[in-house]
């Protein structure tokens, strides 16, 4: 879609939505600021606020909104989402520090200033948590350069895969703050190693997609095929870039096919049983085994009688068709 495409979750700009229909049921969000490496900016920021709670709305709309849509309803049927840098030639470069030191309004009394930062700094964390609390579960797609809020954002999504040129690094104590955005709370509990989330928190170093793979940050490192041979340009040094070029380029797209296979795999099951799984390992996290127990036990004694246990079972004794879920 175009910039500016009305959709039906919004118009975006900063963000740009592809909606890929059945089988696939599939949400491609793609972040679209490639002229300043998609820094996350008070646009992009509230544009993907406005996209997952608008979609969470639309799966699971509350008494207090809209009728809910009918089958026949341009409202699209999502079951999974990736996010990707789209155009950029990075995912992400982390926040536009010149907007946010300018939009913090230090001018006058020290308190009032304060006030004022704490409510910027909640609504961007109330994106990341928009995305983290999406009914659908959601797959960053990573490529090139994955810096500082980026890590954030991708920390909130459920699923990561990267591609083989992938480049990490929580960046936030080399501008003075300790991160603020969810990495802090988040990466504990998705990292195999305390003492490396320390090591790459406290020192800001850059790492690559082997050793995110390694600690468990990214599931999957997505492998390019080989790149096709460029002439020699007679020494100018332009078929050297335009093969990087080339190599980046299929990078990313390996990445991101990679992440539509996953999501279209994810869309091809019941979307109660999906969301409640993501569901109960978001509320595992959080609470003790005999809670998380507990919450799980309610959860299913509340959904056993779904349709799509029915459906599932016959497309197991049939082996010859995929089951056929309804939406939510």
């Amino acid at each position: 879609m175009q910039q500016g495409t009305p959709t039906p979750l919004g118009s975006f700009e900063a963000i740009r939505l592809t909606f890929l229909p059945a089988p696939a049921h599939t949400l491609h969000v793609e972040l679209n600021r490639p002229q300043k490496l998609n820094a996350i900016d008070r646009a992009v920021a509230r544009e993907l606020r406005q996209c997952f709670v608008n979609l969470a709305a639309s799966t699971l709309p509350s008494a207090f909104s809209s009728d809910r849509p009918s089958e026949a309803s341009p409202v699209w049927d999502v079951r999974a989402v990736v996010v990707s840098g789209g155009d950029s030639k990075a995912f992400s470069t982390g926040l536009d520090l010149v907007e946010l030191v300018d939009g913090i309004g230090w001018d006058g009394d020290p308190a009032r200033g304060a006030l004022r930062y704490l409510r910027n700094v909640e609504e961007l964390q109330e994106t990341f948590t928009a995305i983290e609390r999406c009914p659908q579960p959601v797959i960053a797609a990573v490529h090139g350069l994955c810096f500082g809020a980026a890590v954030e954002l991708i920390a909130a999504c459920d699923i990561r895969v990267c591609a083989a040129d992938a480049a990490f690094a929580v960046r936030e104590v080399d501008v003075g703050l300790a991160a603020t955005l969810g990495l802090l709370q988040r990466l504990p509990a998705v990292v195999a190693s305390q003492s490396w989330l320390r090591d790459v928190a406290l020192s800001a170093r850059t790492f690559g997609a082997a050793e995110a793979a390694a600690v468990g940050l990214v599931s999957r490192v997505a492998e390019a095929p080989p790149p096709v041979p460029v002439p020699a340009d007679g020494g100018g040094g332009g078929g050297g870039r335009s093969a990087k070029a080339a190599a980046a380029k299929a990078a990313k797209a390996a990445a991101v096919a990679a992440a539509l296979r996953v999501a279209a795999e994810i869309a091809s099951k019941s979307p109660v049983a999906v969301a409640g799984t993501k569901r109960a390992l978001l509320y595992a996290r959080d609470h003790s085994v005999a809670e998380g127990l507990a919450q799980v036990r309610l959860w299913n004694a509340a959904m056993i009688r779904t349709e799509d246990l029915a459906v599932a079972v016959q497309a197991s004794l049939d082996k010859k068709t995929m089951p056929k879920f309804s939406r939510l």
